[in-house]
């Protein structure tokens, strides 16, 4: 990292990578920075470094959101001007770039300043309220004296790469025979960004999963799941399989699956964890709880196959 480090005390990013917090205890950790008068986030599970700004070559044809390439360490990596991103006119401010591993893909994100680590419990994230366009706040938190937003980095990367927009949106049609199985399953959906939670559940539909209850957090899938433990009759009646995210407010996907996993009724229900935070770190956690498989987004097609193989016992065609 550069000079100016995002610190916790005396932690730093790049030595928070390796020691992240306990599996399961709905804890995690985020990086503050400001961009005009505006405090937001983003997850440290995210951030490969901060640096201060770099040069950049500019490329021809570019998205609007992107300034160019910048290098590190001999690779060459896209810039997305934030501040013109969020519609913030002063991002000349800019001095740090927030650089990133998302969905298996490194960006970087021009901010104003980056200020510190917190480490916060995701009960205390709250689902950003229903005030214009949510596509960019996925989550906010309180601290004393301010509001810090956590920002939805997976949507903006969608907007710019359209290769990721083609893997959200690409599935191979189901024979009538396949879809007619799959229409009798249930599936219970976690995800807290609307747009991918809203793609989601429109891929299960089309690929034949009819009976799908989604919700943007995992409190809120908990206790839906707890109510079905409490039903009589064969738990596969009413849950056949969870897909979830890690990242989610109130609660995350790995205390979600922890909880799930402790339950007689639910123990054996197949939970997928489909999030952008699968890496190797993070599939040893997932595995340590019990998940049933992982797969990083945008890998849609990928994971209908995957939720198949994990209900039927096979790869439907």
């Amino acid at each position: 990292m550069a000079n100016d480090k995002a610190r916790k005390g005396d932690e730093t990013i790049g030595d928070k990578k390796g020691i992240l917090l306990e599996t399961g205890t709905n804890e995690f950790e985020i990086v503050e920075f400001s961009i005009g008068k505006v405090n937001y986030g983003i997850n440290v599970a995210k951030v490969r470094e901060v640096i201060q700004r770099a040069p950049v070559t500019a490329m021809p044809q570019a998205h609007p959101y992107i300034d160019g390439l910048f290098t590190l360490r001999g690779k060459a990596i896209p810039l997305v001007n934030l501040p013109r991103c969020l519609n913030v006119a002063n991002g000349d401010d800019a001095k740090n770039i927030i650089v990133t591993e998302i969905n298996n893909y490194d960006i970087g994100f021009l901010v104003e300043n980056v200020s510190r680590i917190h480490r916060i419990s995701w009960k205390d994230m709250e689902p950003s309220p229903e005030v214009g366009d949510q596509s960019r706040v996925v989550g906010i938190i309180k601290m004393p004296d301010r509001i810090v937003l956590l920002l939805d980095f997976e949507t903006i990367i969608a907007e710019i790469n359209p290769e990721i927009n083609a893997k959200l949106t690409t599935v191979e049609d189901a024979a009538a025979d396949v879809r007619a199985l799959r229409s009798d399953v249930h599936v219970v959906v976690a995800e807290d960004s609307p747009m991918l939670r809203d793609l989601l559940v429109t891929t299960l539909h089309d690929s034949g999963y009819r009976f799908v209850r989604d919700f943007g957090n995992g409190a809120d899938a908990w206790e839906y799941l707890r109510g079905l433990a409490a039903k009589e009759g064969d738990i596969s009646d009413h849950v056949g399989i969870i897909v979830s995210d890690v990242e989610m407010p109130k609660m995350d996907g790995h205390r979600l699956l922890k909880l799930v996993r402790a339950n007689d009724r639910l123990a054996e229900v197949p939970l997928v964890l489909f999030s952008s935070l699968i890496n190797d770190e993070m599939r040893l956690k997932g595995e340590s709880l019990g998940a049933s498989a992982q797969i990083s987004k945008p890998e849609i097609g990928q994971l209908i196959g995957l939720l198949d193989k994990l209900i039927f016992g096979k790869t439907m065609n």
